[in-house]
């Protein structure tokens, strides 16, 4: 949990978001990339969720986004490969061997795990408040743009999103994808 400093600092949208996250919601904010939707990675029920708003396939996986590689420890097969993971000024999604206990909603039909770290200080301060990494995809529905604004995500998601912190980033590049095991680049 973050220390009372850390407290401070979370402004009070940021602190009712990550509350939202920590009873099993769903919210839109903005990553490092694009408008994204998340959920803690511990809520079957909220990452299912994210699937059926989406209208995507669970055989395709999710990201885990998070501010510390710790975050990830759970996820990965092989914990000593995260301390190759580097925080760097291109977002970077990497491929690791999940864990046996990582949910196959998260991997979908891949025996992988894809996880970015990142130094966005939203995004840093939800995972303090919520001692977790992230779910993390587009907020889109399936074959469509992402969302930029408010009245995209309720029109898109139909008003079904726990909570919403406004669009910031519309819609960067999206993030480089690297095997971290093979050193393949897929994007």
């Amino acid at each position: 949990m973050p220390s009372k400093g850390e407290k401070i600092t979370m402004n009070f949208k940021a602190r009712l978001a990550a509350k939202y996250l920590n009873m099993g919601g769903v919210i839109s904010h903005p990553t490092d990339t694009i408008q994204g939707l998340s959920c803690l990675p511990s809520f079957e029920y909220s990452i299912r969720r994210i699937l059926q708003l989406k209208r995507r396939s669970a055989a395709k996986g999710l990201i885990l986004l998070a501010s510390d590689v710790r975050y990830f420890t759970d996820f990965v097969a092989d914990v000593s490969l995260l301390k190759n993971i580097k925080n760097t000024t291109t977002p970077t999604t990497y491929l690791l061997q999940a864990s046996k206990q990582t949910s196959k909603l998260l991997t979908g039909e891949f025996d992988t795990v894809a996880i970015r770290l990142t130094d966005n200080a939203l995004i840093s301060q939800l995972c303090k408040a919520t001692n977790s990494a992230l779910i993390s995809t587009s907020a889109n529905v399936t074959g469509k743009h992402s969302a930029t604004s408010v009245l995209n995500l309720n029109v898109f998601f139909q008003g079904e999103l726990d909570f919403i912190l406004s669009p910031q980033n519309y819609n960067n590049k999206p993030s480089s994808i690297i095997n971290l095991q093979t050193g393949e680049r897929l994007r």
